[in-house]
């Protein structure tokens, strides 16, 4: 029995980092036919489903998940670093034809840019029989990237399993009565700010975090744990009524962004699977997403 299984996607990260890559305006510039030559090179996994469960086994849960591997050259790659990082790959599915890769361009302040192939062949739940993992689990998490998310959230409601749930841009474009039905199967919604603003149809700037926007924006989540990160503003959870606030953690230099939104995730789960207590939960998240912004790698 696992404590926590994670749902969505594994990409492989390909990390480059140097001067030929000129930035103006907040974007890199790159000319046509030009060839680039980098002083630094990572390789690495990501996607949410890989943050999650290699950050929740760091802070002491026993961490599985669901995911698609290719069959081709990065399979080997893939399969090593999840051993590496003690998490099961018990329950991955390998597909043919089959790629998730990212080509990540980094600054000298953290920030990146993501180039990203992924194709369409990556179906985790295909039949009745794939929906019996949830039962070998005590909680899930489900990364954006799944779009199935409410068939998966009926088979946990049923089997009275914790549902921690992250929302991406596509949830967001959902009709009303979809979100409704996936926010009622849910025990934790993770959203970002960006994102939180898009869901109920108003500008970033508009969006009153510190106060009660579930009351407002969203009454039908009084009873679920709603949380929302805004990165260096640092993050917010509602419940019945109750607001909470956690600061960003400062911290020497940011070394990169990419997967710290998964970090805070990770660690808020692994506390709160614990304790049950969501400032403290907040806290850990905070605590674990400053390490990762402090190296370069999603995990």
């Amino acid at each position: 029995m696992y404590d926590l299984i994670t749902l969505g996607s594994i990409s492989v990260d390909l990390y480059f980092k140097g001067d030929s890559l000129t930035i103006a305006d907040n974007r890199f510039q790159l000319a046509y036919g030009g060839k680039y030559f980098t002083d630094y090179f990572h390789e690495g996994l990501g996607g949410g489903a890989v943050n999650v469960a290699i950050g929740a086994q760091k802070n002491g849960l026993r961490a599985s998940l669901v995911a698609a591997i290719g069959n081709n050259d990065f399979k080997h790659f893939i399969k090593s670093a999840l051993h590496k990082n003690s998490v099961s790959d018990f329950y991955c599915r390998i597909k043919e034809h089959y790629y998730n890769i990212s080509a990540i361009l980094l600054t000298d302040n953290g920030e990146k840019t993501i180039i990203n192939f992924q194709n369409a062949n990556h179906n985790l739940f295909e039949n009745k029989r794939d929906y019996e993992i949830l039962g070998r689990t005590k909680a899930i998490f489900i990364a954006s990237a799944l779009e199935d998310k409410l068939k998966v959230l009926v088979e946990c409601e049923s089997k009275d399993i914790l549902a921690f749930v992250n929302l991406g841009k596509k949830d967001c474009k959902r009709s009303n009565e979809e979100l409704e039905e996936i926010i009622q199967k849910t025990t934790v919604l993770f959203v970002n700010g960006h994102e939180f603003a898009e869901l109920v149809k108003k500008p970033y700037e508009e969006v009153l975090f510190h106060k009660n926007i579930v009351d407002f924006y969203f009454p039908s989540l009084q009873n679920k744990i709603l949380v929302v990160t805004d990165g260096k503003n640092g993050s917010f959870a509602y419940q019945s009524n109750k607001v909470f606030f956690q600061k960003a953690i400062d911290v020497p230099k940011i070394v990169d962004t990419t997967g710290s939104g998964d970090a805070y995730t990770a660690g808020f789960i692994a506390e709160f699977f614990k304790s049950r207590n969501i400032t403290s939960a907040m806290e850990n998240g905070a605590i674990y997403a400053a390490k990762i912004l402090q190296k370069i790698g999603a995990n």
